[in-house]
């Protein structure tokens, strides 16, 4: 169920991304097929979670920037545990690759930061536009 990303999959990674009640993108056209690209191919790497061949969530982290790029799930598949089973891949992925600290940023009073806080990241302030910044090291995951 959980495997890495292919380009094939940038436009079901898309239309996931769109449809999240939570953290939405001001605008849709913000975020590229050829971003999407470039961070899974070039600058990071990405998994998807599919159930009967369509895809219910996604991440992807970035190497160059040392930051989570999108861990986001279709809303209909909340709560079974799919974002855990794919944070948990992407952050083992990552510490074996650096043992760089990795941030991420999400929008305050969401499920999203009730998420990361329970999953042992640290705010360590603001990013963007009133986003919270968490950050994870290599010690805090690996002692998880």
């Amino acid at each position: 169920m959980i495997r890495e990303a292919r380009s094939e999959d940038i436009p079901q990674i898309q239309i996931v991304r769109n449809s999240v009640k939570e953290n939405t993108l001001s605008d849709p056209n913000l975020v590229t097929d050829k971003d999407c690209e470039e961070f899974l191919f070039k600058r990071g790497k990405g998994w998807i979670y599919e159930i009967d061949n369509q895809i219910v969530g996604f991440s992807i982290v970035d190497l160059k920037e040392h930051n989570i790029w999108y861990v986001f799930l279709d809303p209909g598949f909340e709560k079974q545990g799919i974002g855990r089973k794919l944070h948990n891949i992407m952050l083992d992925w990552y510490f074996e690759q650096t043992e760089e600290t990795v941030w991420l940023g999400t929008s305050p009073n969401t499920r999203a930061e009730n998420f990361y806080r329970k999953s042992g990241w640290k705010e360590v302030g603001v990013h963007g536009k009133g986003e919270i910044k968490f950050e994870m090291t290599y010690n805090n995951w690996k002692n998880k």
